[in-house]
């Protein structure tokens, strides 16, 4: 499913359920202008991700070799050999980042927003290309895309302003990892006694601790 299905429906399903305000909505996949970002920004998305065109601005050439460890700019290998031909830096990715940014910068501008925030969920700003004429284009109704959602009330938000509090810093874990870290080096035993119900949350970073101490000792 493209992710400007998936993307418009989230947003204005949050939105009139007025959920909005409390999610940060990431999308990815394909993006790699301004353009792009722009699309995804009136469609509902805060934050975006990039990974294949930032790949390609350090010397990737998409060999499709990856898992193969040949790769051939040194990218995606263990083999020093092939390592010396790694040439990216850095400073390429932050380049091609600012010129997304400048685009971007440029469309807001063209659309008259000032800010990421005002622009979130324009998406009657959107048109279908009408230089696209064909029969195949007629059965094609892409309404529910370009509609902005349905506010349940005046007051309701349409991006993220809440800050929404998990409580995860006073979990169990945090508490059985720090009794637990002798036992975990491999120092002492330990043994503790700590209450619990029905809702607290065992997760799995004290496991992860465990698994983690246990592969370094195999290795």
């Amino acid at each position: 499913m493209p992710w400007e299905l998936g993307l418009a429906e989230t947003h204005q399903t949050l939105v009139m359920n007025d959920l909005r305000s409390r999610v940060v909505i990431q999308t990815d996949g394909q993006l790699k202008t301004g353009r792009d970002v722009a699309i995804g920004v009136l469609l509902g998305a805060e934050e975006f991700g990039f990974s294949t065109a930032p790949l390609i601005t350090m010397g990737c050439i998409m060999m499709r070799k990856c898992h193969l460890n040949t790769c051939p700019v040194g990218i995606a290998t263990q083999d020093k050999e092939l390592r010396k031909k790694f040439t990216g830096k850095p400073e390429h990715v932050v380049n091609y980042l600012f010129m997304v940014a400048q685009e971007l910068r440029l469309i807001m501008a063209e659309l008259g927003f000032k800010t990421i925030n005002e622009m979130v969920g324009q998406a009657d700003m959107l048109e279908m290309n009408k230089a696209i004429d064909h029969w195949k284009q007629s059965s094609i109704n892409l309404d529910a895309l370009l509609t902005p959602a349905q506010k349940p009330h005046e007051n309701t938000g349409t991006y993220q302003t809440k800050t929404q509090d998990h409580e995860l810093a006073s979990q169990l874990d945090n508490t059985l990892i720090e009794q637990s870290k002798d036992a975990i080096a491999g120092n002492n035993k330990v043994k503790f006694n700590s209450k619990i119900t029905n809702m607290t949350v065992q997760s799995v970073q004290c496991s992860l601790h465990i698994s983690s101490r246990l592969v370094v000792a195999i290795t």
